[in-house]
């Protein structure tokens, strides 16, 4: 993988997709701070070789001045499951302790949104931000209503590990 290629595809999936806003999602957009994170040089996107590993070496360095970090990998050569455990023990393990997490988006794992499917769709992600800058977040847009419009079943999932903001 080419990282000047994988970084075009994920700014653009953001710029692109992210950032708009979607009917389907209540004229929101699917991640109302992608925009900011972006052009404020704060998405910092790297090629993983190992999520593990790289998750672990991400806790011990931090995020630095990044407001998420992403690695890339080939989906092929992670597949969905392996991939998906592999984050949710690095949650489990070290980053929640950190106060960190990491969220996943496979290609293999179609996340459907009031028929909108979120994925960026190439690569497997691993996307890894400061869990209680989230959670302050996530409470101030379900005070704008944000999550009005999405599936309960959704939310729950996007909610684990994390304070829900509509409680």
């Amino acid at each position: 993988m080419n990282l000047e290629q994988v970084k075009q595809a994920i700014l653009s999936w953001s710029e692109n997709f992210l950032e708009q806003t979607h009917p389907a999602l209540g004229n929101w957009s699917p991640c109302p701070y992608a925009r900011r994170a972006r052009l404020n040089n704060q998405v910092d996107i790297r090629i993983g070789t190992n999520p593990r590993s790289d998750l672990e070496q991400l806790c011990t360095q931090g995020l630095g001045a990044a407001q998420v970090v992403i690695y890339a990998y080939d989906p092929v050569a992670q597949p969905r499951e392996l991939f998906a455990l592999a984050l949710e023990q690095a949650n489990q393990d070290f980053l929640l302790a950190a106060d960190m997490i990491v969220l996943e988006d496979h290609p293999a794992d179609p996340e459907i949104v009031n028929g909108v499917c979120m994925n960026q769709g190439t690569y497997a992600l691993a996307m890894c931000q400061s869990l209680s800058d989230l959670d302050v977040k996530a409470q101030l847009m379900a005070q704008k209503g944000f999550y009005h419009t999405w599936p309960e079943q959704y939310l729950e999932t996007l909610f684990r590990h994390r304070t829900d903001p509509r409680s």
